[in-house]
């Protein structure tokens, strides 16, 4: 049997192949692969530093996936490469470099010496001839690294790839299942009231902690200004929560084209503002997505993480499903609002009404077109000791005090067959007193010019019955009156006379006889003078019966 001698070298990069892919297999978290990847890769390749960078497909960028042996300030630096650089790894190729800190061609020479970078190797991370990220290694002294190093660091970079892919894969299958049973719990929350502020509540409250996630907020656009307004939040202080309006970030313009938006450094990112605010709360990654109600968009739900996170597919789904849920109970709690807030508006207008029917002095009672009784005032049930259980639904003639035996047929018939209002006056004897009632009947119109209510009214008016005829009678007290002034003042210069001209010839009468007959006619005359005066001094009269059904008049 032959013996296969290889090289130490070809051994060395063996040993490392296998470390690396034993770790890798270790793992099931997309990020504790990378960071691992990064934290032991330099040792055990004899560099000084790592940067595992994923691409983002909603905006074609690589963003800082994992990296160790480097600072903050280059890391955060615009751009990663030159774009004929990227262009070569895009293809698939590694890309190899020296003197980074002094390339005059190399746009981050100066963050480069800063750094002490001198060399870096870029590579391509794919899986399944697709790339999805760049693995640089970086050293801190000049090194041209050789093919064989390269070669071997592709294979690494490709085990990466699945390893990364896989973990993605395992994480998402495990997520959906998860999510899955906490969709169903969160919907049955959230549809379980139809008070919107729980409904709001219960959402950031919740998806947070399902996901893992630092915070989340949402905001709702408002019908009367169709602007976003912050309605819910968790997980931020009011500082950050009053930084200011969101409404003009371009992640919230694509948002509310209904797509989703993740965002892996907010703080450098130009899709979001306030990147001071965002730094000094400590929000690393932002995952935006719309909040619909069918096919309109009412609103934004914001999830928010303290690490830089990039967000899977399953979570983006996960996400967006439950604001779609959340979309439809919120819809249906300011659907719930608003009929209740009609409710309370009719009530109080009913009670309005109700109150200013209550106040009028006339009877009134309002029927539909069977005659049944929709409404009756206060004063009717108390003139006719009713309660309102009584009288609401039940028949007119069942319920109704007033009879006019003069009416042919029923004014509320006549009303529903078409008739305008009608007014008359009933007279009735109550308790042997005469009352006068005075009823009015109008009809309701719907739309189409049919009678869909009667209102039917009836005041007491006896009080004003009565003023009449007095006046009626002092008016015919007056006329009798100035009868009997004139007549008394036409009476009084011939009987003046006459009586003067009896004094005289009473001097000149010797017989007996006559002066008794002309003594009955002065006093006759006397008599007839003082009923004269008392006729022109007369205020009033009164009747008196007297005999064969005759009348007679007594002065006052």
């Amino acid at each position: 049997m032959k013996t296969v001698t290889v090289p130490s070298t070809e051994q060395e990069y063996l040993k490392i192949f296998q470390k690396v892919t034993k770790l890798i297999s270790m793992v099931l978290d997309p990020q504790q692969v990378m960071d691992m990847v990064v934290h032991r890769l330099p040792g055990l390749l004899d560099v000084d530093a790592a940067t595992i960078r994923l691409l983002d497909s909603s905006t074609n960028t690589f963003v800082l996936g994992a990296a160790h042996g480097l600072s903050d300030e280059y890391l955060s630096r615009g751009s990663i490469d030159t774009e004929e650089s990227m262009e070569m790894i895009m293809s698939g190729n590694p890309v190899a470099k020296t003197a980074l800190d002094t390339d005059p061609h190399y746009q981050h020479s100066a963050e480069a010496a800063r750094e002490s970078i001198k060399s870096v190797l870029a590579l391509p991370i794919t899986f399944q001839g697709h790339i999805i990220g760049i693995m640089r290694l970086l050293t801190r002294s000049t090194r041209v690294f050789t093919a064989m190093e390269i070669s071997f660091s592709m294979a690494l970079a490709e085990q990466i790839g699945v390893a990364v892919s896989n973990a993605r894969l395992f994480t998402e299958m495990e997520n959906q299942v998860d999510f899955l049973q906490e969709v169903k719990e969160i919907s049955r929350l959230v549809n379980s009231t139809l008070n919107l502020n729980e409904i709001l509540q219960t959402i950031v409250d919740k998806l947070p902690k399902v996901m893992g996630m630092k915070a989340c907020t949402i905001r709702l656009l408002q019908p009367e200004t169709n602007q976003l307004e912050l309605v819910a939040a968790t997980g931020l202080s009011d500082e950050y929560l009053k930084r200011g309006q969101v409404k003009r970030e371009n992640s919230i313009f694509d948002v509310l084209k209904g797509e989703p938006v993740a965002i892996y450094d907010a703080s450098n990112d130009a899709r979001v503002r306030y990147h001071d605010s965002m730094e000094k709360e400590g929000i690393k990654s932002i995952l935006a997505v719309p909040i619909k109600n069918g096919p309109e968009i009412i609103g934004v739900l914001r999830l928010l993480t303290a690490e830089h996170h990039c967000f899977s597919s399953s979570e983006v789904n996960f996400a967006a499903t439950l604001a779609e849920e959340g979309g439809n109970a919120i819809q249906n709690a300011r659907t719930y609002q608003k009929i209740t807030l009609l409710f309370n508006q009719i009530e109080a207008n009913e009670r309005f009404l109700q109150n200013i029917i209550d106040s009028l002095w006339a009877q009134l009672i309002v029927l539909d077109t069977r005659k049944h009784v929709v409404m009756a005032n206060r004063r009717f049930l108390e003139e006719n000791a009713f309660s309102e259980e009584e009288v609401l639904g039940r028949p007119y003639n069942l319920i109704s005090p007033w009879d006019n035996p003069e009416e042919s047929m029923c004014p509320v018939d006549l009303i529903l067959s078409g008739g305008e209002k009608t007014t008359s006056t009933i007279h009735k004897v109550k308790e042997g007193n005469d009352q006068w009632l005075e009823q009015s009947i109008y009809p309701i119109l719907d739309d189409k010019g049919k009678v869909e209510f009667v209102i039917f009214t009836v005041r007491d008016i006896t009080t004003q019955q009565l003023l009449e005829q007095e006046k009626m009678e002092r008016m015919k007290l007056k006329g009798i009156l100035e009868i009997a002034g004139t007549v008394a003042h036409e009476l009084n210069s011939p009987l003046f006379a006459a009586l003067g001209t009896a004094q005289l010839m009473r001097d000149d009468i010797q017989s007996e006889a006559l002066l008794e007959d002309l003594d009955m006619i002065i006093r006759n005359m006397k008599q007839m003078a003082e009923l004269t005066k008392k006729m022109i001094t007369m205020t009033g009269f009164e009747t008196k019966d007297y005999v064969d059904n005759a009348k007679i008049v007594e002065f006052k």
